[in-house]
């Protein structure tokens, strides 16, 4: 593949841009800052890894949690000190290019499906998650929408909650009763 061809003029042609190579000599948006964002990690984990039980000896507790996070802390520094160095890529936002508006969009769903996770239960967190995914990524109508989230959340009920049996936050739905009401239906109603 050709090092220098990168699709379109704004990389939204499907195709990746992180191939091997990318941007040698240039910072794409964001990238100091979560370089800067490693490095400040790190040194947060080395002075954890620090608390465990200080550097009294070799084989103390935390002196593997301290010398993994030192080099950790060390090759985020340098990494960060190389990329402040680069020019930054003329022509690309993180808003366009490395964070845009449907990504944080998800994000936000996604925190909201955590928060809700408990309280609602999953198969309703999980119903109000897809209807709204499919509804803003499929651009189709309510119909295609509720067919589509319902029946992908009646297959993944099926598969982790009654083949694998995988205990999945109740929440408010009385979903046990659901499963004894199908096992004694699919049983003859014997006990």
């Amino acid at each position: 593949m050709d090092p220098d061809f990168r699709g379109d003029s704004d990389h939204h042609d499907g195709t990746s841009d992180a191939t091997p190579g990318g941007y040698p000599k240039q910072r794409r948006p964001g990238e100091l800052g979560f370089a800067i964002f490693l490095t400040v990690a790190s040194l947060y984990l080395l002075y954890d890894a620090y608390g465990i039980s200080g550097f009294t000896a070799l084989s103390g507790a935390g002196s593997i949690p301290m010398a993994t996070t030192f080099v950790m802390a060390v090759t985020a520094l340098i990494v960060g000190l190389r990329t402040a160095r680069l020019n930054k890529v003329a022509g690309e936002t993180i808003a366009n290019d490395i964070l845009p508006v449907m990504v944080i969009l998800f994000i936000g769903f996604l925190i909201v499906f955590g928060l809700l996770l408990k309280p609602l239960g999953f198969v309703l967190t999980a119903a109000l998650f897809l209807t709204v995914s499919i509804k803003v990524l499929a651009h189709k109508g309510w119909g295609y929408t509720l067919a589509v989230s319902l029946g992908s959340l009646v297959v993944i009920w099926i598969i982790f909650r009654v083949v694998f049996t995988v205990l999945l936050p109740a929440g408010i739905l009385p979903e046990a009763e659901f499963i004894q009401f199908f096992r004694n239906l699919f049983s003859g109603g014997a006990s």
